[in-house]
């Protein structure tokens, strides 16, 4: 029986998916990637998902809007949602925490804080 939990990463930059990917596969979990906030509900609505983990800046669909949508849906209500952004102002953080992210980390981010970040969210849930 698979245990693993299955992370969804949301970015638009490949060599961010393939960085998290590898550090979230090296630390047990299974990874689904999306490209933007569209792809990212369609891989929603096609994976079983026990976190997410949202860049802001894409094209097509924003992270904000992304989560928000995410949050529309009662099925994900309570998914929890972490955002990774090069955004730092005080101002992103509130916007992503208003539109549901349960956590906000700023890029880069050592992989060793993300995992940990990663476990302690999904604990909570």
């Amino acid at each position: 029986m698979n245990t693993k939990k299955i992370i969804l990463i949301v970015d638009d930059s490949e060599f961010v998916r393939s960085y998290h990917s590898y550090i979230l596969e090296e630390a047990n979990f299974q990874v689904v990637t999306a490209v933007d906030g569209s792809d990212g509900l369609e891989k929603l609505y096609t994976n079983s998902c026990d976190l997410v983990l949202s860049d802001i800046n894409m094209s097509n669909m924003d992270g904000y809007e992304f989560i928000r949508r995410v949050r529309a849906d009662k099925k994900f209500s309570a998914l929890p949602i972490i955002i990774v952004s090069t955004e730092s102002e005080a101002r992103d953080k509130m916007k992503g925490f208003e539109a549901g992210a349960n956590l906000y980390i700023v890029k880069p981010s050592s992989p060793e804080i993300m995992v940990e970040n990663i476990r302690m969210v999904l604990s909570a849930h």
